[in-house]
């Protein structure tokens, strides 16, 4: 990184082989316009149109007033403080010592010092707190979600234990904060940085990832003193350096039988270290060599009675810990949409600098066609992330019907799954704008993609997700979908009579008519249609909030472009594949056979 190119023994385009201070006047001047082409943003809160638009026209006045001052501040703070930080996180990744120089066993997980200051700034600037204190009442989950969807790139990787710790001290605020685990929330929801903890998740086992129900082998055996020591491996634990966790295992009875399936999990709080800085019956296997988010330590730990507490009733593990589930998933589609209006701020910057062909590259109408599409997408998928955090806060402050609640239990896991999706297609095709400079690892870009990359797995793949939507209709009896549509309906009549939105208004109206049929169809169909079903409520839900936006008084003409633009995309996908007999049963046969062509014995097997 950072070696200069040599142009000794290269031969010119006029045929002159140069060397000696020609050589070194020739570098100069090869590097010489790229140094001028780095793309430079400002404050990433000053310079997002539609963020400053939205908390404008949905945030009560004196509220707006206040997020808008602490948003400012924070965005400057990232451009000055934090962003040089999270470049050194990337450069200085976690170190696993295992052993010391005289043979005995350590087990420490190294981070490095900008690691430390961004835990000290995530707590100076009441990334967690600032969600359980409630200012702001229903807003103060709106104002969080701000400063995190800010904070994402800048943060170093640094947002992943933010998200399990939001996630743990979610989990401990639905048990209603019972005295034993007090003291922990305080220390979650501290602004102190001396104080603040992060916490882990520790869930997937060597057998199962999201099946935690029959992947689950850990064993918790009860001590005389009420606690419990847990053993089991660990294959997949996110921020191992965390100082606190919540984990599932199976509690043993005293012959050591434990109960399969979902009921025999329970949830269990413990300390990963002891006062004096000695894991707790922790063993550290190793750290895991990922593709991305390389700069916080994921590792594989073994629990050699582990010393831990219950916190939920027996049995109820995998209830409990679905609060910190919607929560992370939350936060994955945050992430998701920071990362597309990143690359986007980059790649529209470098638009103006950059000269191809004898004009700036935002002269070049098809370059632009290609940021305005990715645009669009960034802005469907942030109304979408704005709108599941603003049905959070009314749940968490008491001010949601029904209807809200149903809501929010759909939409979760349709914007992670689609979020995660859009992301990664976004951040490749704007790494595309940068042409060769894309792909250098010193411009940050390819560090953009990699962590990016990972948000369709994390909290559940799509797949999986897709299936858990289902499971929500099938759970609330079709309210789920009756509430959908309803909403969706009433969104579109704000705009009925904006002339220019009409087109959109009908083409999300057909959507809607079409969506509702296939949701009708038979458990066996639903469930290979998932993946596209799940996708049409996306892409109608999205344009529907689009919609709404560009019908506001104070709507610009590009907001009415995104929501025509958006629309004119198919908005039902799981409808046309219905028609094209995509989810029969022979063309799901079909499906196996054409994944394993040339395969004989798998072919005998079908």
């Amino acid at each position: 990184r950072g070696r200069a190119w040599s142009c000794e023994g290269v031969n010119m385009a006029g045929g002159l082989r140069v060397s000696g201070g020609l050589e070194m006047s020739c570098a100069r001047r090869e590097a010489e316009p790229l140094l001028h082409e780095q793309p430079r943003t400002g404050n990433p809160y000053s310079e997002d149109a539609l963020l400053r638009s939205y908390l404008k026209r949905h945030l009560p006045p004196e509220v707006q007033e206040e997020v808008s001052q602490d948003l400012e501040k924070f965005g400057n703070r990232l451009i000055t403080e934090i962003q040089p930080l999270a470049w050194e996180c990337v450069l200085n990744p976690p170190v696993f010592q295992q052993y010391d120089a005289w043979g005995q066993r350590l087990d420490h997980i190294i981070t490095c010092s900008a690691w430390k200051r961004m835990k000290e700034i995530s707590a100076e600037e009441g990334l967690i707190a600032e969600a359980y204190e409630r200012r702001y009442s229903n807003w103060s989950r709106v104002h969080q979600a701000i400063k995190l969807y800010l904070f994402s790139n800048f943060s170093g990787g640094f947002n992943c234990p933010l998200a399990m710790t939001d996630g743990a001290a979610k989990v401990i605020e639905s048990l209603g904060v019972p005295a034993p685990l007090k003291n922990v929330f305080d220390h979650l929801t501290s602004r102190d940085p001396k104080k603040f903890w992060t916490s882990g998740q520790w869930m997937t086992e060597l057998k199962g990832g999201s099946d935690v129900a029959n992947g689950t082998e850990t064993l918790a055996r009860k001590q005389p003193d009420g606690t419990y020591h847990l053993h089991g491996f660990k294959w997949f634990t996110s921020a191992a350096d965390s100082d606190v966790t919540l984990t599932l295992a199976r509690k043993a009875d005293a012959k050591g039988h434990v109960k399969q399936g979902s009921g025999g999990l329970s949830l269990f709080y413990l300390k990963v270290q002891d006062e004096d800085g000695k894991l707790n019956n922790i063993k550290v296997q190793r750290l895991k060599d990922k593709l991305g988010t390389r700069q916080m330590a994921t590792a594989e730990l073994w629990l050699d009675g582990a010393k831990a507490e219950l916190i939920s009733a027996e049995g109820r593990g995998v209830a409990s810990i679905s609060h910190m589930l919607n929560i992370t998933r939350i936060h994955n589609v945050i992430g998701a949409v920071a990362s597309m209006r990143r690359m986007i701020s980059l790649s529209r910057e470098y638009a103006l600098r950059r000269v191809a062909f004898g004009k700036l590259l935002k002269d070049h109408p098809l370059h632009m066609q290609t940021i305005a599409r990715m645009e669009v997408q960034t802005r469907g998928a942030f109304l979408l992330a704005m709108e599941i955090v603003r049905l959070l806060g009314l749940v968490e402050t008491n001010m949601a019907n029904e209807q809200d609640q149903l809501l929010l239990r759909l939409l979760v896991p349709v914007a992670k799954l689609y979020t995660g999706k859009q992301a990664s297609a976004v951040v490749v095709e704007a790494m595309e704008c940068f042409g060769g400079q894309g792909y250098m690892e010193d411009t940050g870009l390819p560090v953009i993609v990699r962590d990016t990359l990972v948000l369709s797995i994390w909290e559940g793949t799509t797949n999986i997700l897709s299936l858990d939507v289902l499971r929500s209709l099938t759970k609330s009896q079709g309210q789920v979908m009756t509430v959908f549509i309803s909403t969706v309906q009433r969104k579109l009549e704000l705009a009925s009579s904006t002339e220019k939105l009409e087109a959109a208004v009908k083409l999300v109206r057909e959507a809607v008519r079409l969506v509702q049929s296939a949701g009708s169809k038979g458990v066996a169909t639903m469930e290979v249609a998932a993946r596209d079903f799940s996708y049409s409520l996306a892409r109608i839900y999205a344009g529907a909030l689009l919609i709404e936006h560009a019908a506001h008084p104070s709507s610009s003409a590009t907001d009415v472009s995104t929501a025509q633009r958006w629309c004119n995309q198919e908005l039902c996908p799981v409808s046309t594949e219905l028609k094209n007999g995509s989810y029969d049963a022979e063309e799901a046969f079909m499906d196996s056979c054409l994944v394993y062509d040339g395969s004989p014995v798998t072919h005998s097997k079908l």
